[in-house]
């Protein structure tokens, strides 16, 4: 099976189908994620059950897996009291781990054309923190303190041999302008993905437009777009996204579109995998070449929408 980097794959215009949350994957396997690590806790205990998941993606048609690393931190790992000397070695073990599931995908007999791809999570600072800052961006920092938060782990991730780097759900203008100085000096690619509250701002309140044109040039973010964002709002963010960067590829992948009820304590809405390879149809004929989901979007949603590209 021929090996293609994430550069050649996207300059043969062909469709891409991304995995979908992990967490999700993972809670269905039995195990419950309320730790500040959230789904980063089980490249401590049961890694195994990680390769798993990823394998119940790749299964499902995804051609590419993104890693166990979104929530992985230093603070933490020192908040579940363990050592947080392990971190870079938990980094570059979340990588590894999705390669041993595309390996052992491939030994099967399962064919793609391709080598699917591994992505590295590149989490937002307010995910490490736990607190829902992530879908707001209001951290209350300086630009330092996310300087050094990204710095460590983009180094490490810059050397786990991941396909490409995943900055993903980032919320805010500043974490982006930070982002886009720290990707310079890297050698991997990258895909840089906001959260929006709306189909025209990200989470806290700045103008997707003008913030995705700071990435127009830039050597190597080779793809902008959105993800744990409501569906609705995705096709006119790929227009946004159209506008502000026509020489990147656009990649999405939402969530389900179901919201949690607080007061019920549950998620209310519709997640129909058919429903999402509907719309999967309309965002791809609107440019985007990459399609995956993130929260509530299980293999049978990925199925789905590997389904809906031909």
């Amino acid at each position: 099976m021929p090996e293609l980097t994430f550069e050649a794959l996207l300059e043969k215009g062909e469709p891409l189908v991304l995995d979908g949350g992990l967490a999700t994957q993972l809670e269905s396997q039995g195990h419950s994620l309320d730790s500040p690590l959230w789904s980063a806790e089980l490249l401590i205990h049961r890694p195994d059950e990680i390769v798993q998941a990823h394998r119940a993606f790749l299964e499902a048609g995804a051609d590419c897996l993104i890693s166990a690393s979104y929530q992985l931190s230093r603070a933490g790992l020192r908040s579940t009291g363990a050592d947080e000397r392990c971190f870079p070695q938990l980094l570059e073990d979340s990588v590894l781990l999705a390669m041993r599931a595309r390996d052992e995908f491939v030994a099967g007999g399962a064919t793609r054309g391709f080598l699917p791809l591994v992505a590295a999570s590149v989490g937002p600072y307010g995910a490490a923190l736990a607190d829902g800052s992530e879908y707001t961006g209001a951290y209350g920092v300086e630009d330092e303190v996310l300087h050094e938060f990204h710095s460590e782990r983009l180094e490490v991730l810059d050397r786990s041999g991941a396909d490409v780097l995943a900055c993903e759900t980032i919320p805010s203008r500043q974490e982006a302008e930070v982002l886009e100085k720290l990707l310079r000096g890297k050698s991997t690619p990258s895909w840089v993905s906001f959260s929006c509250r709306d189909s025209l701002h990200l989470c806290d309140g700045s103008p997707l437009r003008s913030v995705a044109e700071m990435f127009e040039g830039h050597p190597q973010v080779l793809a902008i777009g959105v993800n744990c964002t409501a569906p609705r709002f995705v096709s006119g963010l790929i227009d946004e996204l159209r506008t502000a960067v026509p020489t990147k590829r656009i990649v999405v992948y939402p969530n389900s579109g179901e919201e949690f009820n607080a007061l019920r304590r549950s998620w209310e809405g519709s997640s129909d995998p058919q429903d999402c390879a509907s719309a999967a149809r309309t965002w791809r004929s609107r440019g985007a070449q990459l399609v995956g989901g993130c929260c509530r979007m299980g293999p049978d949603h990925i199925r789905a929408l590997n389904a809906a590209r031909s």
